[in-house]
């Protein structure tokens, strides 16, 4: 790959990520309401994308060999426990984490 087809295609990344970022602010600039609809999907997405990447993660799963889903099941409730308490999504996500890839490498080793 040449040094300009990097650049190119970083050039390009850059630009659709800030498009994406600048969209929202040039749609709903203030001056009239935001439709119903979006609010709906600002409201209910979220919690589905993170149940989405739960069932993702579990999928693969061996309910019945080895360490029967412990690690996974209880950085999950890690996880869930410190998002309750704290309220902070890279807090949560970081720690469980971080103790899963712990649990999996020391204790089920």
């Amino acid at each position: 790959m040449s040094i300009g087809y990097a650049l190119a295609m970083i050039a390009v990344a850059a630009v659709c990520t800030f498009a994406t970022r600048v969209a929202p602010f040039l749609l709903f600039n203030g001056k009239k309401p935001i439709p119903p609809i979006i609010r709906y999907l600002g409201a209910t997405l979220p919690p589905a994308v993170i149940a989405l990447l739960v069932v993702y993660c579990l999928k693969n799963v061996g309910w019945v060999t080895g360490t029967h889903g412990v690690p996974e099941l209880l950085c999950i409730a890690l996880t869930a426990v410190l998002h309750v308490w704290k309220h902070n999504n890279l807090l949560s996500i970081g720690v469980g984490t971080a103790a899963y890839m712990i649990l999996i490498q020391t204790v089920f080793a």
